[in-house]
């Protein structure tokens, strides 16, 4: 559910309010860069989580081969 024009109005009033105009730039400013941040590191997790699958992935696939090349061996 997304927050309606008149919700978000009497949000900014409180805020305005609470902090004061003069205030208002400087906290959206830090708002936007924690933001960032944030969706700066959910993007360095994601791609730490790739890497950690294909790493996970190619150590299975190894020890297929090395299982399957044991049996062609128990088999001669």
């Amino acid at each position: 559910m997304r927050p309606g024009l008149m919700q978000i109005l009497i949000c900014v009033a409180i805020i305005a309010l609470f902090f004061g105009a003069k205030k208002i730039p400087e906290l959206a400013r830090s708002i936007g860069k924690a933001k960032g941040e944030f969706k700066k590191g959910l993007e360095d997790g994601e791609k730490e989580l790739e890497e950690m699958k294909k790493e996970e992935e190619a150590a299975e696939k190894a020890a297929r081969e090395k299982d399957s090349a044991g049996a062609e061996k128990l088999e001669a």
